[in-house]
């Protein structure tokens, strides 16, 4: 079965809004893990507002003569993969580019659905990208294999990606790494938190 995999930059407290804000930086060593991750892919979940600020910026670092050739290869990525757009309803066409479909979930029900038979049919990972309220639906559907997070050493008011994320979910620590701007990579699998008596004081937590 394929895979859903949650992979986001994001501030310490999990802001994913807004990213000029508190994104300062991305370092050649970042763009190679990220490149790597996004080689496991073949198919991009995004919302609509996401969609279209990818839309505005991939197509023209793929036509830009600056920027590193890490970047561009992520362009020529972020072209030929299928890109899957959804919305609760139907609106204003989206902007054009290659791969794109227009997904139309009315509610929770209907996403499940959708993503449930997109992991059934054969191909690579599947990419949940943002925005920050598209993702909290898909994460609260328990829906999310792996997870990746390139943490920002910022604290900032905004969306996070937790806010609305509901009951009590585990997490397994696959890998790690750092890199020279400060961000620390986390990579993690989905997994059941263990159920333990709930302790009586904080000594017996720490026993």
């Amino acid at each position: 079965m394929r895979k859903i995999v949650f992979q986001m930059m994001a501030t310490l407290n999990g802001r994913l809004d807004q990213p000029y804000e508190w994104l300062h930086s991305v370092c050649e060593g970042q763009y190679r893990r990220i490149d790597q991750i996004y080689s496991t892919y073949d198919t991009v979940l995004v919302g609509r507002v996401t969609y279209e600020e990818m839309a505005a910026y991939w197509p023209t670092a793929l036509s830009e003569t600056e920027g590193t050739e890490t970047n561009r290869k992520m362009a020529r990525r972020m072209r030929d993969y299928r890109k899957l757009v959804f919305s609760r309803r139907k609106g204003q066409a989206l902007t054009g580019w290659q791969n794109v479909e227009h997904v139309i979930a009315a509610d929770d029900k209907a996403l499940r659905d959708f993503l449930s038979d997109l992991k059934e049919q054969p191909g690579g990972n599947i990419h949940l990208s943002g925005g920050a309220s598209f993702a909290q639906s898909v994460i609260g559907l328990g829906l999310i294999d792996e997870y990746h997070f390139f943490l920002y050493p910022a604290v900032s008011s905004g969306s996070v990606w937790f806010e609305r994320w509901p009951g009590d979910h585990g997490l397994k620590l696959i890998a790690r790494e750092s890199y020279e701007n400060g961000v620390v990579w986390l990579h993690y699998a989905a997994q059941p938190r263990e159920t333990k008596p709930q302790p009586d004081s904080f000594t017996e937590l720490l026993s």
